[in-house]
């Protein structure tokens, strides 16, 4: 009977150690997914040829793919464009710089790779203007570019960035007589934060862009297109099912997008190499109040909610899916079932290779195709 004592007594303070080291780690993945964080640095510098104006980056799936990206860096430079591939071997890949770096600059090896090319709208050499949006989140920075159409498009970025990751969808739009308003929403470093400061993933955001529509329909808009991007796919879609202005929406472009959030999860913590259960559990708990809140998030996630493969039958409007199956950060898998289920509404055509929203930067002739071909077939002109 001593001996089970002793036993008990080292057993049980070892277990609950054990359950509060594994509470721990839930909560942590858990933060992750709602806390926004710094971009992160994916690629390595290891040298910049100034002469020829080259640079020469550790090579992986994304500063391997052909086309022009941008690279954000530290030191003299902050953020410069990237050309074609010149060379690569098993482990470097040698670019050409669009953005010349002068003799003597200091650059840092970290680096983030990126598909955004443009910074700035003023680099697209179109009208455009700043406004401030009101929001139930205070005012929300956006940029308009104004074409003839009453037929505008709602661009929302994705999670971790700002909407100068929408800027290369501008000058299709606008070369199709489309007016662009490019908007931001809570917590994404431009527009205010929410209490919290956390994503909802989409179950809160689409309330900001829910008055962008009514102010491009103060503006004179008819209808709108919303075109989401990554987690502003999951924004887009919510706002189409929930939106009072839904009778306005014509349309959803979605570019890489999150249409089903366990899916995501799931996939990118096996990417992590975080194992079973505790992408589940960390799930379980941001869907519960008081655990979400412990989380980080400013309430519970609806999972079931975002879920809009299981909510299919309730979309309406036209979709257009532009989804790389190599993306390798969130899987095509959803946006396939998508189609699967709702053949009448979504179009999408078949891309591989480009890497997640990097489509534009791989395949611009491609991409820019798929766009205009679906707007012209489902009659958005720039006279309506």
């Amino acid at each position: 009977m001593k001996s089970l004592r002793h036993a008990v007594a080292l057993v049980v303070p070892a277990l609950l150690a054990l359950g509060t080291a594994m509470s721990l780690l839930v909560f942590a993945v858990a933060r992750r997914v709602v806390v926004p964080a710094r971009r992160p640095a994916d690629a390595e510098i290891i040298s910049v040829d100034t002469g020829a104006q080259t640079i020469e980056l550790a090579r992986t799936p994304d500063t391997e793919l052909p086309g022009r990206y941008g690279l954000s860096t530290s030191g003299t430079y902050g953020y410069v464009k990237l050309g074609a591939v010149l060379s690569a071997d098993a482990t470097t890949v040698r670019r050409k710089l669009l953005t010349k770096i002068e003799p003597g600059a200091r650059v840092d090896r970290s680096a983030g790779f990126s598909g955004w090319y443009y910074s700035s709208p003023s680099e697209l050499h179109l009208r455009w203007e700043n406004i401030l949006i009101g929001s139930p989140a205070g005012p929300c920075p956006a940029w308009y570019f104004p074409a003839e159409s009453s037929t505008w498009v709602i661009q929302v970025h994705g999670r971790g960035v700002t909407r100068a990751e929408c800027l290369r969808a501008v000058p299709v739009l606008n070369a199709a007589g489309f007016p662009n308003l490019v908007v931001s929403y809570r917590n994404d470093g431009e527009a205010p934060r929410s209490r919290s400061g956390a994503y909802a993933l989409g179950a809160a955001e689409w309330r900001d862009v829910d008055t962008a529509i009514a102010y491009a329909l103060r503006r004179g808009a008819e209808r709108v297109v919303l075109m989401g991007w990554s987690m502003g796919g999951a924004v887009a879609l919510q706002t189409a099912v929930n939106s009072g202005h839904r009778d306005r929406i014509a349309g959803l472009i979605l570019e890489s997008p999150v249409v089903d959030w366990r899916t995501v999860l799931r996939f990118q913590a096996k990417a992590a190499g975080m194992r079973a259960p505790l992408p589940d559990l960390a799930m379980s708990a941001l869907s519960v109040p008081f655990t979400a809140r412990l989380s980080g998030a400013e309430d519970a996630i609806p999972f079931d909610r975002l879920d809009m493969v299981a909510r299919a039958a309730e979309l309406t409007v036209p979709i257009l899916i532009l989804h790389s199956d190599d993306d390798g950060f969130v899987p095509a898998d959803a946006s396939h079932a998508l189609q699967e289920a709702r053949p009448d509404l979504v179009t999408m055509p078949r891309f591989s290779v480009a890497r997640h929203t990097k489509l534009w930067n791989y395949d611009e002739a491609g991409w820019s195709t798929a766009i205009t071909d679906w707007l012209a077939q489902r009659g958005f002109s720039a006279s309506a």
